[in-house]
This record gives C-alpha cells, structure tokens and sequence, in this order.
C-alpha cells in the first residue's frame, strides 16, 4: 500500500470513475484499476462497486476513503508548512471562493493584504457551491474556503463571519417597491428570478419559505446574486437575495429597489478550513484582514454575541445602525482577532 495508491483511490471515489481520473493523470484506466487492486488484496475486502455508471465505494471504502483524504490533506499541510519554513516569508495564501465572492467580501482587505505582505501571494480558485469548496479543501492544499454556511461536513471546520438580511430585489415603479419590507404573505405566487439551483442560499431560502408556507414559481435562472440583480433592476424579474455588503437601498432616482425581508432568518457566511488551529499565519493573517474588512463594509453594527462597537468616525454618514436598508451583521469568529 502506497502513499499514490490511496490518493488514486480517494480521486476515484470523489470522481465516480477510472476513466476520469485516468484522464485527469495522464495514464490508463488499467493502471488507476491496479492501484485500487493492490489496495483490495492488501485489506482483503473490496472497496468499489461497479455500476451502470462509473463505481461507488463500498461501506469498506468509505471507511478507507474518509481515513485516507483526511491523512493525505494532513501531511500535504505539513510538506507545505515545510517548505514556508525553509522560504522564511514567503509563501502563499489559497483561498477557495464563489464567482461574486472577492468582488463584494474581500477586495478591500486583498489590497490590505498584499501591501502588508507583498511577498505573499493570494492564489484564488473559483468554486460553484459550498459542497465544491468543500471537495476542494479535502483534494488540495487550498487554505480557506468562504462559503455559505450550513450542515457540519466531516474533515471541516466551519466559522461564521457575517449574517446577510434577505431583500426583494425589484425595478423602480413595481408595485412593491415602496413598501418599508415585505411579509411572507407577500411572496406567495409571486414570479421569481432563481438562485443557483446546486447553491447553499438557494437550498436556505427555499427551507425557510417552506417552513413559512410560501411557495415560488421561477422565471429563469442565474449562476450568480450579481446576475439576478442585474435581471431586476432591467425589470425582467424579481429576485430574492442576500444584503451584501456596501450594497446599500437606492435613493429614489435609481432603477432597483431592494426590499427587506425580515421573515426569512438570514444567510450566515464565513470560512471553511480543515483545521483552524493548523493554519498557517499568512493565512489567518488574510482570514483577520478580511474580517477586519467586513466589519468596516457593514458600518458599526453589533456582533451577534457582544455589544455594538462605538460608531467609526471614520464612517461615512449613513452608514450607522439606525440608517434605512437592510445591512449585514458580522460575527465575532472564535479564536480569531477582531
């Protein structure tokens, strides 16, 4: 049993297939197939089931699986934690996100982040959902993953860093634009842009409106929060989204009005990492700098777990906790600074 016999046989219980790893390595499906087999004779039992479409592992794989991703992201962290401390400062920082992530949480603290650490690189890798940010911290040597927080993943930590109201994003002149919020009842029936199907704000915002008894119809579909703002404010749709940050309600002469929603609890967002206290300090160093950044972006709000700051004079008017408009509230995240 070898080190490149259990990362071939956990590729092949993430990917459902020899051919796609074979492809992915540059080999045969015949030589992915033999690491696997020498995994079988050695444990005695067998670890995949052929199907109609690919393989599934057995109850025996994924026993292995779960036990071999988790040593193999280990020891890439300590080979990795290896070679920063040969090259003193220098090093990178890999971050998973979502398409629209850097854009709205993070493009203040990456200009903080490179001047105070220009040495430092920031490698992001773009992700579709939670669950491939997820997959993507097992299978690689990614650091941090930002995501939608929700249901404890085996191998992950997840850490809260800001909660996001929910609005109704509408065209100026819809004849619910001028409402202060809107209720649940008020959604029901109505005609709504879709979130990403395979996404953790879809999948909360369909739970919550379930429980609230609302049912939506959808009129197309979006891959990104960024687009079904977009659609509503050409007045092709309503949307239901998230708050985010320095994406304030329109004074009166803007083409979208954004609605708050009190009803739906709100998305919480943050960090996954496969262990907090394993990571490195370029790395906490970033995931400090874009809290830091978060907390600014939503103005002098109250953590949810202690009083509210004293008001930044630094702030700009408007931006305190009595302005108008839905804001995102920032989490306190535990063992990190703030």
């Amino acid at each position: 049993m070898t080190l490149d016999d259990l990362r071939v046989f956990v590729a092949v219980c993430r990917a459902g297939s020899l051919s796609a790893v074979a492809r992915e390595l540059g080999c045969t499906q015949s030589a992915v197939s033999q690491h696997v087999k020498r995994l079988e004779r050695e444990t005695g039992v067998g670890l995949l089931e052929r199907q109609p479409r690919g393989v599934v592992p057995t109850q025996a794989g994924r026993v292995l699986e779960a036990a071999a991703a988790q040593g193999i992201a280990g020891l890439d962290l300590a080979l990795r934690r290896l070679r920063e401390l040969v090259e003193g400062e220098r090093g990178s920082v890999r971050v998973a996100t979502g398409a629209t992530t850097v854009r709205h949480f993070m493009s203040d603290a990456v200009v903080a982040f490179r001047q105070r650490h220009p040495d430092i690189s920031l490698e992001f890798r773009t992700e579709s959902s939670s669950r491939g940010c997820f997959d993507a911290l097992a299978d690689s040597d990614l650091d941090l993953a930002w995501i939608t927080l929700g249901p404890p993943v085996r191998g992950i930590e997840q850490r809260p860093v800001m909660d996001l109201p929910w609005v109704l994003a509408v065209r100026s002149g819809d004849p619910l634009a001028d409402r202060p919020q809107v209720t649940a009842a008020d959604l029901e029936g109505l005609r709504l842009i879709r979130l990403p199907p395979n996404s953790a704000s879809a999948a909360h915002l369909d739970a919550a409106c379930a429980r609230l008894g609302v049912r939506f119809a959808y009129d197309t579909s979006v891959a990104d929060w960024d687009t079904a703002l977009l659609l509503a404010e050409l007045g092709l749709g309503r949307a239901v989204v998230p708050a985010l940050p320095g994406l304030d309600v329109p004074g009166k002469g803007g083409g979208l009005r954004l609605v708050p929603l009190p009803a739906v609890p709100p998305l919480t967002v943050g960090w996954a990492v496969r262990r907090w206290d394993a990571l490195s300090p370029a790395a906490r160093a970033f995931a400090d700098t874009v809290l830091d950044s978060c907390r600014r972006n939503a103005g002098p709000l109250a953590s949810l777990s202690e009083p509210p700051d004293p008001p930044d004079p630094t702030d700009p008017p408007g931006t305190s906790e009595t302005a108008p408009g839905p804001r995102p509230r920032v989490r306190t995240v535990p063992g990190q600074r703030t």
